[in-house]
């Protein structure tokens, strides 16, 4: 059985190497990547990196390459690809399996502000923060945690921003804008003193879910930060979902004994 993934995740990179695991069912496994981040954490098993030049592409690949099933193990926020791969998958006539780790879910003492996308994210910001305060300076202090790409929907916003990404960023970005380059998982001690240390009084996130990033959330929760929270777009409609490594793994699994 060949099993082809669409990954960079953490729970896609688990996932390959729990269907190699001595013992299981005979799955060959390929990891697609989008070449996206210049040093990837590359899976078990075999890779390849870059595009599939669309759906007729991603069909093209799936069928040359005698895939049996296909998994969606992509970011939350990867709304492109997931639509390729519903498309391609029907095409094919290939199962499908879509991967997402469970949402965040606000707790006790957080000051969330739920938006559907970063431009409605950039237009909330007039309104928090220490900046909007009578007799304070027109602009506060964010820190902007929602990837390099789509820096573009903050461009023209007076305030200043702390901007974490693993790889640099490139222009259109805020011209109040500090680079921290640097990858997850983070703690909550090093959340608490980053917060601190740049004074910042907005959070600006996508509900990317998991633990890898988290500990900014309780960060944010203790200093009485509000947060900024851009919604995730639903998994293509007709789509299996699976939240966990060993579900989808079981699905997997099933399939190959079948």
């Amino acid at each position: 059985m060949h099993v082809l993934i669409l990954g960079g995740t953490t729970e896609s990179r688990a996932l390959a190497a729990r269907l190699q695991e001595p013992g299981a069912a005979a799955v060959r496994v390929t990891s697609s990547l989008a070449g996206r981040v210049a040093a990837p954490r590359l899976p078990a098993g075999e890779v390849r990196i870059g595009g599939f030049g669309g759906i007729e592409g991603l069909v093209e690949w799936v069928r040359a390459h005698a895939v049996d099933a296909l998994i969606d193990a992509t970011h939350p926020f990867a709304e492109n690809i997931s639509f390729n791969a519903a498309r391609a998958a029907a095409t094919a006539h290939v199962p499908l399996l879509a991967l997402r780790r469970p949402g965040w879910v606000p707790a006790a003492g957080d000051d969330w502000h739920q938006v559907a996308s970063l431009e409605e994210a950039a237009r909330a910001l007039g309104g928090l923060g220490r900046g909007h305060l009578p007799g304070r300076r027109p602009w506060g202090r964010v820190f902007l945690t929602t990837g390099r790409m789509g820096l573009a929907a903050f461009a023209d916003c007076p305030q200043w921003f702390l901007v974490r990404s693993v790889d640099a960023p490139e222009p259109p970005m805020p011209s109040r804008t500090e680079v921290l380059l640097d990858r997850g998982p983070f703690t909550l001690e090093g959340e608490r003193e980053l917060l601190a240390r740049h004074a910042v009084d907005v959070l600006v996130t996508k509900d990317s879910g998991g633990a890898a990033t988290a500990p900014k959330l309780q960060a944010a929760r203790e200093a009485g930060v509000p947060v900024v929270v851009v919604r995730r777009p639903p998994v293509p409609e007709g789509v299996r979902v699976a939240t966990t490594v060993e579900e989808a793994a079981a699905w997997v699994r099933g399939r190959a004994g079948a």
